[in-house]
């Protein structure tokens, strides 16, 4: 009789992409001898030991009522005696699923009879599996807290025959809860996957009482879910030592309990045809998906860039109230456009700083998307093209529904596609005065901008230099962005193209051609006199004057 058994009994998440129908699960119990009966069995051979005539006794009961083993595939029906004595009345028998118990037990009978005599089964759809209590596994020695998330699982989990009776019939009753009360919501607030739940139970009384019902216990709970998902509790002993039982009631009858993993292992070339199987399943299901899409990928007209970004309003720091919330817009140069459903403008909402180092971080994690297209009119224009910008005001809202403006800023949106982050400093109109800032302070309000763009350069502005003398500001905070931007065109995808890496994004176009040309000729012209100068700075000053003179007689 071994001392040690495995007091691991939690459960283990598998994870198999081969099909649930195949595993296979061997469990083995074995009854190790309880001390009254110890004390009794030592008494008994001390006795017979006295008479040397006597045979000496063997075990209590015979050897094969105190152990079995038995292998179980998945959904497998094993009888118990209970169920064999239940199903053998046909009058017993109220769904389809009793019948054909009932069917299948009166084989059994006129058979050999059944494999099993203590390890028998309950099944995804048996009636009893729903009403298994939930503290059915306390019949192993070491005992664990559930955690929160464990007992809310629990009964959230717990399949969709929670709802079934004895009869195995559908209330019609309160299947949707109309009126949820906040309990409710808290407890079921969870993600409700389908498992298929399987039990394999063992019944430990004694040899002439099996049947009864106070002396089943569950051995161990297979659940699926469908998707290559399987828990097994307890876990499989793989080499450990067997689990330990303790049956209740005056006997207190130990039993070790093992689970293996039996499932036929793949053959080295069934496992290349399954291989070559997913193979083919996967081209034809990426050439389903190209029938689809297509093989032509959508591109912008020739001439035409087209400018995709996908931005987000990371944080705010820096500023003088809490609750801000941030106020932007794009606008457009000369030569760009969007699409006529293009949102243009967006707010952000409202957050609360918090305190991060010296500073009050507002985090807003905002998300925003923006596309526009760049179209190019004259080849002689040699101009640097104007890129989107930006325009942003940080409000900032208190409990009282006053405002205040934090700070202007405005983003220039990137000319090289990527991820970029972009912190943008901001600053406001500062009006001088005890009683400005007092109404700011207790009323709200502060001095606006009638136009934006006056952050950076007004669109309205045709002069040569803007002068904004005393004007006065006041710098505030800063605005961090995470800007990822794509550029497509027809000219990116061009092999001639692809062979130079163009800087500029009108050579990139297909424009400017000739001038792209002249100036790689001049460059070249350059190189090669600057070359000749040096060359000639070392040569010796003599050599060069007698070249001089005989380049004047042959002139001459």
């Amino acid at each position: 009789m071994t001392d040690c058994w495995n007091t691991d009994t939690g459960e283990a998440v598998y994870r198999s992409r081969d099909a649930i129908k195949n595993l296979k699960i061997k469990v083995r119990i074995e009854r190790v001898t309880s001390t009254s009966a110890l004390t009794q069995h030592l008494q008994q051979q001390f006795l017979s030991r006295q008479d040397r005539g006597a045979i000496e006794l063997e075990t209590l009961s015979s050897q094969g009522d105190n152990e079995e083993e038995l292998v179980v595939g998945w959904q497998e029906k094993f009888f118990s005696q209970y169920e064999m004595e239940l199903f053998q009345n046909e009058a017993a028998c109220q769904t389809p699923l009793d019948r054909q118990y009932h069917t299948e037990v009166k084989a059994l009978n006129r058979g050999k009879g059944r494999r099993n005599r203590r390890i028998f089964t309950y099944t995804d759809h048996d009636r009893y599996t729903s009403c298994l209590p939930q503290h059915a596994t306390d019949i192993f020695t070491t005992k664990s807290n559930p955690t929160f998330l464990a007992e809310r699982m629990a009964s959230v989990r717990h399949r969709r025959q929670e709802r079934r009776t004895m009869d195995s019939s559908v209330p019609k009753s309160k299947i949707i809860n109309w009126e949820p009360t906040e309990e409710f919501v808290r407890n079921r607030h969870v993600v409700n996957n389908v498992m298929q739940t399987m039990h394999i139970m063992g019944d430990l009384g004694a040899s002439g009482r099996l049947g009864q019902k106070e002396n089943e216990c569950l051995l161990a709970t297979i659940k699926t879910d469908g998707c290559g998902t399987v828990i097994v509790k307890p876990d499989f002993n793989k080499g450990k030592e067997p689990y330990r039982i303790v049956t209740e009631g005056e006997r207190r009858e130990v039993w070790h309990l093992t689970v293996e993993n039996v499932s036929a292992s793949m053959k080295p070339e069934d496992k290349v045809r399954e291989q070559n199987m997913y193979k083919d399943l996967y081209i034809r299901h990426k050439e389903h998906l190209n029938s689809l899409v297509g093989q032509d990928f959508e591109m912008p007209p020739l001439g035409i860039l087209r400018y995709m970004t996908n931005g987000e309003i990371v944080s705010a720091q820096g500023f003088e109230y809490d609750n801000l919330y941030i106020h932007f817009f794009m606008e457009l140069p000369n030569n760009w456009s969007s699409r006529p459903f293009q949102s243009m403008s967006g707010v952000t909402q409202t957050c609360r700083t918090k305190t991060l180092g010296k500073e009050n971080v507002a985090f807003f994690s905002y998300p925003f998307n923006f596309e526009a297209f760049y179209m190019t009119e004259k080849e002689s224009d040699h101009s640097v093209p104007q890129w989107p910008v930006l325009y942003f005001k940080v409000l900032s809202l208190d409990s009282w529904q006053r405002y205040r403006t934090e700070g202007y800023g405005h983003l220039l949106f990137p000319a090289m596609p990527g991820k970029h982050t972009v912190t943008c400093h901001t600053w406001r109109p500062l009006q001088m005065g005890t009683v400005s800032a007092l109404r700011r302070f207790f009323i709200g309000g502060s001095p606006e901008l009638e136009d934006h763009s006056y952050v950076r350069i007004p669109g309205t502005f045709k002069g040569e230099r803007l002068s904004r003398f005393g004007f006065c500001t006041e710098t505030t905070g800063s605005v961090t962005f995470n800007l990822n931007c794509i550029q497509q065109a027809r000219a990116f995808v061009d092999t001639a193209m692809l062979k130079k890496r163009r800087q500029r994004v009108f050579d990139q176009l297909g424009g400017f051609s000739q001038q792209g040309a002249v100036c790689t000729i001049l460059e070249a012209f350059q190189r090669a006199r600057k070359k000749m100068q040096e060359a000639r700075k070392s040569l010796p000053q003599d050599l060069i004057s007698s070249a001089s003179q005989l380049q004047i007689e042959s002139s001459a």
